[in-house]
């Protein structure tokens, strides 16, 4: 059973900086595309980042272009994204997924089988 911990969520004042990571377990890492994704309250899950099974390629959604980072460690089996000049907007419960395939990236939900627990990112205005 795959298991996905993320980490690294808070409370910050906007325009600073976060960095979350999952550390993943249960199966090769290095083999699957790792994604981040967020939920507002009354919102529907969305897509953040995503990267390649062997980091080389990354997608993003248009609310992070420019001001997030996803980059993965495939040594250490852990999957980072790095948030940079957060608005309130940005305030949701983060989630990493695994991907149910290799290569990728990936941006559909439907594109990830397994998912982390979550972790609260708060800015405050």
């Amino acid at each position: 059973q795959v298991q996905l911990v993320e980490s690294g969520g808070g409370l910050v004042q906007a325009g600073g900086s976060l960095r979350l990571s999952c550390a993943a377990s249960g199966r090769t890492f290095s083999r699957y595309a790792m994604g981040w994704f967020r939920q507002a309250p009354g919102k529907e899950r969305e897509s953040v980042a995503a990267i390649s099974s062997s980091g080389g390629s990354t997608s993003y959604a248009g609310s992070g272009k420019g001001r997030f980072t996803i980059s993965r460690d495939n040594a250490k089996n852990t999957v980072y994204l790095h948030m940079d000049s957060l608005k309130p907007e940005d305030t949701a419960v983060y989630y990493c997924a695994s991907a149910r395939y290799i290569g990728g990236p990936y941006d559909r939900k439907q594109d990830y089988d397994f998912w982390g627990q979550g972790t609260q990112v708060t800015v405050s205005s």
